[in-house]
């Protein structure tokens, strides 16, 4: 770094402040506290002012030629220096966390950043401190999600100007499909389910009839959401996890049993607040438990996949599937067809419009 000693100067209100060259860019400082010093030449009386100038210059100096780090007042930038690999992750979660991602997103870089960091237990991130936190995780899906998380944070980490990736050799598990086995009678399953509790009933009968998720698209639902005829729900890109705003429609089965409530009101809770997360998750672990019907394999998800397969079996479209799934690719909706036990099937087997 090309550095010249700092100079005291004066400006026409008599405040001293320091003026150096780094690489033939002029900065100045009128105290010490961007290099963590407590030096300010314009609390002293004016005659004192250039003495402890001269003091700010000296500490300036020597905290810029080891190799401290000074950033730009307007966007953050490093101009001397390099930050620790703990200050570019911070960074990193910072300017995530101003981006427009959904809660949960968020609420997943923080867990990581905070984990991360706390294995590390420096300043420094190496391939020691990403393996022992990543090898927590036994399951594979939960590891590559992870994985793609930390893998966030450090990428943005490096755009900021951290210099390695400890991730770079690190690969993806593996992860074995997890088939939600559909339902062969679905109206006792749901009669079973109403008998047990009427927000999991028509959290079911949503998931099934109208391909929403249960556990955000649904359990966050508000009758804001729906039309005033309650035919259609619309969902914008951020509610949802496809990133695109949908319109679904509601059937006529599902229209009968809801009872319209407060704008703004969680179609559930009958408060403009949710219910926990957790909510349908606990509900259906403690309905399997008591269940005679349910088989192995079957989850709230599996009436997600039991509409899906409905409605191939009605329209042979693969294309409607996915625009009623909202998908982002076919292929992904053809995952959901693995019920009807259709071998090796293919995107070019499917039909085209």
């Amino acid at each position: 770094m090309k550095l010249n000693y700092p100079k005291v100067n004066t400006n026409p209100n008599q405040k001293v402040f320091i003026s150096f060259f780094i690489e033939n860019k002029r900065y100045r400082l009128y105290n010490g506290s961007r290099i963590g010093s407590e030096t300010n030449p314009n609390s002293f009386p004016l005659e004192q002012r250039k003495s402890i100038g001269n003091l700010l210059a000296a500490e300036v100096y020597n905290y810029l030629l080891n190799g401290g780090v000074l950033e730009s007042y307007r966007n953050n930038e490093i101009i001397s220096g390099k930050l620790s690999d703990k200050d570019y992750l911070t960074r990193a979660l910072e300017t995530k966390l101003k981006g427009l991602y959904s809660s949960k997103y968020k609420m997943m870089l923080q867990g990581v950043y905070n984990a991360i960091t706390t294995v590390m237990n420096g300043n420094i991130l190496t391939l020691v401190h990403v393996n022992l936190y990543l090898d927590k995780y036994s399951s594979g899906v939960s590891y590559n999600t992870i994985r793609r998380h930390l893998n966030v944070l450090i990428n943005e980490a490096i755009r900021q100007g951290m210099e390695q990736n400890p991730l770079l050799n690190i690969k993806s598990k593996k992860a074995k499909a997890i088939l939600n086995k559909p339902f062969k009678e679905i109206a006792k399953t749901l009669d079973d389910i109403k008998a047990y509790n009427s927000n999991l009933y028509l959290c079911c009968l949503m998931t099934y009839g109208c391909l929403l998720r249960p556990h955000r698209e649904i359990r966050e639902l508000t009758w804001s959401d729906f039309s005033n005829d309650l035919k259609y729900i619309h969902l914008s890109g951020n509610r949802n996890k496809s990133g695109r705003n949908r319109i679904v429609p509601v059937p006529s089965y599902i229209r009968d049993i809801l009872v319209k409530g407060e704008r703004h009101h969680n179609i559930f809770s009958n408060r403009p607040q949710p219910l926990n997360q957790d909510y349908f998750k606990t509900l259906w672990s403690r309905f399997k438990r008591q269940s005679s019907t349910l088989e192995q394999g079957q989850t709230l998800y599996s009436f997600r996949h039991s509409g899906a397969i409905e409605i191939f079996k009605r329209t042979g479209s693969i294309t409607k599937l996915q625009k009623a799934m909202g998908h982002s690719s076919i292929n992904v909706s053809l995952t959901y067809l693995r019920g009807l036990e259709i071998a090796e099937l293919k995107e070019e087997d499917m039909p085209m419009v």
